[in-house]
């Protein structure tokens, strides 16, 4: 009981991250980077859907690891791995079709 209650105090900052990086992609892409740029830098509108769908599935997938790392279910486990990372490589194909 413990444990979890340490993984949820850890990760209520990423999570505060990852939705500030899903409602402002490129404030956060150029976090700690923009003095290295005179001007504003554009962004193409394929690296800022990629920012937003890397942080929903982060969003959604750390979750999803964990509770099946706290579980004994190894097939479970490995189910969710493989299906997660084939709804990245999906949604990768999509993001820069």
């Amino acid at each position: 009981m413990l444990d979890l209650v340490i993984i949820v105090i850890f990760l209520i900052p990423i999570y505060g991250l990852l939705i500030w990086t899903y409602f402002s992609p490129e404030e956060s892409i150029f976090l700690g980077r923009r003095w290295m740029y005179r001007e504003e830098p554009e962004l193409s509108k394929e690296v800022i859907q990629y920012t937003k769908f890397t942080s929903i599935i982060a969003m959604v997938g750390i979750p999803l690891i964990i509770i099946s790392f706290m579980l004994d279910y190894y097939f479970l486990r490995l189910v969710l791995i493989v299906g997660f990372s084939f709804i990245f490589m999906l949604g990768i194909l999509k993001i820069f079709k």
